[in-house]
């Protein structure tokens, strides 16, 4: 076990009663939208108890009145038969009525709880998704949420237990008082085993959803990086951490199933069948002072089948209480990760009417104590061009990421238009500013829709003229469908270029009044080369334009080039008069001119 495994286990520790009151009220609160449902299965769950209280009274009857007598008459028998054939049928249709609302409030409730948390998801920071792996993500929103559904499961089965215990309890009373209050104290004993049964059971359930958490991680992690995996020979180092994360999920889940059989159904049984030994020799010592109908034994004995029946189902669905518990531990801690973006006053009217770009004083830090942009000013006119150059981790995309509002920043402000950059909405500074990135991602469906990005809003016309705006529309036309071709998941099917192109078409198709460049050009074919360079070229006129570059000769029209060095503007100018400055910029063009 490494480090990391051992920090992991150190911090498990077992949910207080505290902890679990809270997540249990704060899961019931999203039960409660949809009460309706449960109220209805509560209440046939009540009329089932009712009829389990009248159905062995029936038989009773039956058994002492008439089957002690030779003369009892066929219609009578079949007359018996039919009235309890129907109220088998009527409780059938109560367990029913009760099973089905009950599945369909819990399975509305999981509903809304997934798609809260993906709702929230959406409003986090970029901070928790660098900190948290894509499949501990993935783990919360399915697997987590899933659980739930038979953690709800288990209170229906609480509910139908207690009001089967108190009825079939009340029915033994008056059967037989002495030997009811001897059924009823092994609820004792019950309780002493839940008691036992949680406190084995919690740490091990917590230790259990770390570790499929961490095999979904593993398991994306390889998915997403196949090809890497495979080019560089790595299939057995991943295979064996697969393999350890797989095993230390079997470790406990053994662990789990030992506890389980040990304190679960098999005891419960244990205990039906003592009481019901207890109970058999109570009679037999009555029978041999008294006569004891057998009706009386048969309806006593059912009624404590009724007590301990729905005992052994609770005491099945105890092993999802823990699991539903850290479940819903892991849930709230997302809903209430603190990680959130950057704010904007979503009410405001302001408008990006020139797209003029300021930044005065900013300072920027991922963490707390350790900046990476300091004291960053500069000024971008509209309808300017301005590069950020400089070697890697000095602070260029940072400067994009704050600009975009995917970071808040420290000190410092940031204009649009003069305005500060928290006066727009979302909406605004989405529509407004303009991304294409290093390596665009195409979503599965059709060139189209990854042009309008699923906005109904945006027709035909509007994609098509985007495309020859950005000259994608030069191998669109070719392929089979035009723009309804089928893109498959990354947009993998298409090269480098085609899929920057595409990307290039999504964003001028919003029209944006800035335009963000993030090493756009890099890692193009040089088949379309040509094309991504009209395309930007086409791009930039008439907007203002950030271009982060390695290139040097891609951004040596630039207006304005900043040269960026450990988090500071070191040198600003024009190419030439860079150049002439004989500084780290022109150190970085030689270089390059070298390769």
């Amino acid at each position: 076990m490494d480090n990391k495994e051992s920090e992991i286990i150190k911090d498990i520790k077992a949910l207080s009663r505290k902890q679990q009151r809270i997540i249990l009220k704060r899961l019931l609160s999203f039960a409660w939208i949809f009460k309706r449902q449960f109220i209805i299965a509560i209440g046939f769950a009540l009329v089932l108890s009712v009829i389990n209280i009248i159905m062995p009274r029936m038989l009773q009857y039956y058994m002492d009145h008439y089957l002690v007598h030779q003369d009892t008459g066929i219609q009578i028998i079949v007359g018996f038969a039919i009235i309890y054939f129907i109220g088998t049928l009527i409780k059938a249709a109560v367990q029913f009525v009760q099973n089905f609302a009950f599945s369909m409030g819990a399975e509305r409730t999981l509903e809304k709880i997934r798609s809260q948390l993906f709702r929230k998801l959406h409003t986090l920071g970029m901070d928790y998704f660098d900190k948290t792996p894509a499949g501990s993500i993935v783990s919360r929103v399915t697997n987590d949420t899933k659980t739930l559904f038979d953690f709800w499961t288990l209170f229906l089965t609480i509910l139908v237990a207690l009001f089967s215990m108190v009825s079939a309890f009340i029915a033994m009373m008056s059967v037989n008082t002495k030997l009811a209050i001897y059924t009823a104290l092994f609820v004792i004993a019950l309780y002493a085993l839940i008691w036992l049964y949680r406190r084995l059971s919690s740490k091990i359930y917590q230790r259990l959803r770390e570790y499929l958490s961490q095999i979904n991680t593993k398991l994306n992690e390889s998915l997403m990086g196949i090809s890497i995996i495979q080019q560089f020979g790595q299939q057995k180092r991943m295979i064996a951490e697969f393999e350890h994360k797989n095993n230390l999920y079997f470790t406990q889940r053994n662990k789990m199933i030992n506890v389980n059989s040990f304190l679960l159904y098999p005891t419960i049984t244990l205990m039906f069948t003592l009481a019901e030994v207890i109970s058999l020799g109570g009679f037999g010592l009555e029978s041999t002072h008294t006569i004891v109908a057998a009706g009386v034994i048969y309806a006593f004995i059912s009624y404590q089948q009724n007590f301990f029946n729905p005992l052994s189902n609770v005491m099945n669905y105890m092993s999802y209480f823990q699991d539903g518990m850290v479940a819903g531990y892991r849930i709230m801690k997302l809903f209430d990760n603190p990680i959130t973006s950057p704010k904007q006053n979503e009410d405001s009217t302001q408008k990006i009417e020139i797209g003029k770009i300021e930044f005065r004083h900013v300072t920027f830090a991922y963490v707390p104590g350790e900046p990476i942009l300091r004291d960053i000013s500069f000024t971008v006119e509209p309808g300017q061009t301005v590069a950020l150059v400089g070697h890697t981790g000095s602070g260029k995309s940072s400067i994009i990421n704050i600009l975009l509002r995917f970071y808040e920043f420290g000190q410092g402000q940031i204009l649009i238009d003069d305005h500060d950059i928290r006066d727009y909405s979302t909406q605004e500074l989405r529509d407004k500013l303009g991304l294409v990135i290093q390596e665009p991602y195409l979503f599965y469906g059709n060139i189209a829709n990854n042009i309008r990005m699923y906005d109904d809003t945006v027709s035909d016309e509007q994609v098509e003229q985007a495309a020859q705006f950005v000259d994608a529309d030069s191998f669109i036309e070719k392929l089979p469908g035009k723009y309804h071709a089928k893109v498959t998941e990354r947009g993998s099917s298409f090269s480098t270029g085609q899929r920057q192109l595409i990307s290039f078409a999504r964003t001028i198709v919003r029209n944006p009044k800035v335009l963000i460049l993030d090493e756009a050009t890099a890692n193009i074919d040089p088949q379309t080369e040509q094309s991504i360079t009209r395309g930007l070229s086409k791009m930039r006129d008439d907007r203002t334009t950030i271009a982060i570059a390695h290139r040097l000769s891609t951004v040596q029209d630039a207006d304005q080039i900043l040269v960026l060095s450990h988090g500071r503007i070191a040198e600003r100018g024009t190419h030439n008069e860079l150049l002439e400055y004989g500084g780290l910029y022109s150190e970085l063009y030689e270089l390059q001119s070298m390769d």
